[in-house]
């Protein structure tokens, strides 16, 4: 199982081989824009009232969500951000600021 640093590394590897290299910041944000609505839709489809049409293909919502996360790692890497750290800071804020936020289980 790859950690979030690793699989930065790894689209990073993959990105580079073009000479392209990354998407601008504002190019990656439409991309991952597209990327959620395609992820709702497919959730609306499965979870929701909406019904696929005849000639719709039937998508994975695992595979949408990791399409999402593909852009997300390449908008992040596009500006040097270290997605580990960030997640880590992120999860403090959770446990601390809203650590009473929501009614717990029972242990």
């Amino acid at each position: 199982m790859k950690n979030l640093t690793e699989m930065q590394q790894e689209v990073d590897v993959y990105i580079n081989q073009f000479k392209s290299g990354y998407f601008t910041p504002m190019e990656n944000m439409v991309r991952l824009t597209e990327e959620v609505g395609e992820l709702a839709r497919e959730i609306n489809h499965v979870y929701g009232p909406k019904q696929k049409k005849l000639s719709e293909r039937e998508k994975e919502i695992g595979m949408e969500l990791a399409d999402n996360l593909f852009v997300l790692i390449c908008l992040a890497n596009s500006m040097d951000i270290d997605l580990t750290d960030y997640f880590n800071r992120t999860m403090d804020k959770f446990k601390t600021r809203d650590k009473n936020r929501f009614e717990r289980r029972e242990q």
